[in-house]
């Protein structure tokens, strides 16, 4: 059995552990906490029928313009795309949800502006392997 003078010994003690963590873990954004840094995956590419109509994140979609859809990043994010097949990269801003569908399920993980596209050089393929960096996780 614990005596009283045993438990004061060991609660202080406890105690400022506790705190620590505590101050430590609301010191991190639970968001960036959870976000992969790194994605392997497939890229596809989309415009036309989404141009000018309102995204995720509340913008205007411009099919020209760098960006991506992302099912899970944070809307903000930045992330960094590379073709894996020619080595192109781009650095593309997150504001919209996808990919879904058929692409989805065949194992695209982003779904980036046709103009990214045309950058990267996939526009014909509509497909490609790509390595996904973060780059930058909004507040």
């Amino acid at each position: 059995m614990w005596s009283g003078s045993r438990v004061r010994t060991w609660l202080l003690p406890g105690l400022l552990a506790a705190v620590i963590v505590a101050v430590l873990a609301a010191g991190r954004s639970a968001e960036s906490a959870d976000v992969p840094r790194l994605q392997f995956g497939l890229a596809s590419w989309y415009g036309p029928g989404f141009h000018g109509k309102e995204t995720a994140s509340g913008e205007i979609f411009d099919q020209r313009e760098m960006v991506a859809a992302h099912r899970t990043l944070p809307l903000g994010c930045v992330i960094r795309v590379t073709n894996l097949e020619n080595g192109r990269r781009l650095t593309l801003r997150v504001i919209d949800r996808g990919p879904y569908g058929r692409n989805f399920r065949n194992g695209t993980v982003v779904d980036v502006s046709r103009g990214a596209a045309r950058r990267l050089g996939f526009i014909k393929q509509g497909l490609v392997r790509v390595r996904i960096e973060v780059i930058d996780v909004p507040d």
